[in-house]
């Protein structure tokens, strides 16, 4: 898409982050889906050769020019199939229908009269090709772009994590300080969370089940040409040869839990993302992250000083979008009237959009990370500042001493209230507590008072 079509695009995602989504394109475009049609025709039409009880018989040569069909597919052949769609093409007239073209553009890559030709589509319905296409390229989706970006930020964040193990800052339970911890351990979190959902993903995406029971999901075409053949074996092999796991109880349509499963799969790892995008914004915020700021770069059109965290912000939007899309999604394609409606077919469509939105999202997070630095001073200066923290130390402490009010006695001297450090030494030093205890009590800090957080980054893998 040139510059001035792009301004032109109806949506974003093909237009101001066509960019972005550019990876996408092979599994989430048209073209993409015709490819995958083809794939699953040409593969289908060579399983029947095979097959003992039909007469059909493909020489190799024959079968390298078939796989070079979907091996090969290109924008000339796209269009190809989209006029035998819509306007007619060579020796066929318009046909309306976006399958049959595909099997139509088959014909034109044999030789006239060959035998093979009555034999591409087969006892099929167009789900039959349409529900393995769209897992194919959703499978290759996941795993050729989305994870590797999903695995990215993983990454970025245990870089971040092992980086910071040992910078303290306070915390901030409810918006209010709160027992310090360190930078990397909060990071560590994000890291191990997002490990969790990685692989949630991909169990899902290997989960991903195809069907070919024909019309009804009766093998009824099948059976009635060749009743002596096991129809369902041969369709396990079919699918399960693609890649994919078999599917052997459907109407015409797969019934799709399959798919809602691994969109589900994506919203928990977008929130995951989404939480971190809200939680870098507020460290951006409160200052305790610092902004590269980018050569020639304009934060606001009016304060000349403004470094935004677009990225963050950017990443939170997309997301959301992607998390309404996936909902929408996983929803609607589980269900359909009777044995077979349409409207799951536009619906379909739009699962490249939901994933483009998800790729979006997740570079633009990583943009973010890239861009921010702990503000060590800020985050010294707080914890400085904010003595009251080591009170649960305090209490503590005196609990293990066997002090019944020492809870009592550490509200009474901070709740609500701004103390110092030195009020503390004060109420050390009327303790009725052993000079060690009053020593150990003396140490606290809330720079020190992080426990192992330093120590958590290791439970991250590598």
């Amino acid at each position: 898409m040139t510059t001035v079509d792009s301004l032109y695009a109806v949506s974003p995602l093909d237009g101001r982050y066509a960019g972005r989504t550019e990876p996408l394109r092979p599994y989430a475009s048209e073209a993409g889906l015709m490819q995958a049609r083809v794939r699953v025709e040409v593969e289908y039409l060579l399983a029947l050769a095979d097959l003992e009880a039909t007469p059909l018989s493909i020489d190799e040569e024959t079968r390298v020019t078939l796989r070079a069909a979907y091996e090969e597919f290109d924008a000339e052949d796209a269009a190809v199939v989209k006029r035998i769609e819509t306007t007619g093409h060579g020796p066929f007239e318009a046909t309306n229908h976006d399958v049959k073209a595909v099997e139509y553009f088959l014909r034109l890559r044999l030789p006239d009269e060959h035998d093979a030709v009555p034999w591409i589509h087969f006892g099929l319905t167009s789900e039959d090709v349409n529900n393995l296409a769209h897992r194919l390229n959703v499978r290759d989706a996941v795993r050729e772009v989305l994870l590797p970006a999903l695995e990215d930020v993983r990454e970025a964040l245990a870089d971040q994590a092992r980086e910071y193990r040992d910078r303290p800052m306070l915390a901030r339970t409810h918006g209010q300080p709160a027992t310090p911890t360190t930078f990397g351990k909060e990071m560590a979190v994000y890291a191990s969370r997002l490990d969790t959902a990685i692989d949630r993903i991909s169990d899902a995406t290997d989960r991903l089940r195809g069907k070919l029971g024909g019309a009804s999901g009766t093998y009824a075409a099948h059976h009635a040409a060749y009743p002596d053949v096991d129809w369902p074996a041969f369709a396990r092999a079919f699918v399960t040869d693609l890649g994919l796991d078999f599917e052997p109880l459907t109407t015409q349509v797969n019934p799709c839990d399959d798919l809602a499963a691994l969109f589900d799969a994506f919203r928990g790892a977008n929130q995951i993302v989404l939480d971190l995008d809200l939680d870098d914004w507020l460290y951006v915020s409160d200052r305790y992250l610092g902004q590269e700021a980018a050569a020639g770069e304009t934060g606001s059109s009016t304060m000349p000083h403004k470094v935004n965290p677009i990225d963050f912000e950017n990443s939170e939007g997309n997301l959301s979008k992607a998390n309404a899309d996936l909902q929408f999604l996983g929803e609607y394609v589980t269900t359909s009237r009777l044995q077979r409606d349409l409207s799951d077919s536009t619906v379909k469509r739009n699962i490249g959009a939901a994933f483009a939105h998800c790729l979006i999202g997740y570079t633009k997070v990583e943009d973010g990370l890239a861009k921010v630095t702990p503000t060590e001073q800020v985050m010294d200066d707080e914890l400085a500042n904010t003595p009251e923290v080591i009170g649960e130390a305090v209490q503590t402490i005196l609990r293990r001493e066997g002090r019944d009010d020492a809870y009592e006695q550490v509200k009474a001297l901070t709740r609500g209230k701004r103390v110092t450090i030195e009020d503390f030494r004060d109420l050390f030093a009327d303790l009725d507590v052993d000079e060690g205890v009053r020593e150990e009590l003396l140490a606290l800090t809330p720079a020190g008072y992080t426990g192992v957080a330093a120590e958590l980054v290791d439970e991250l893998d590598e």
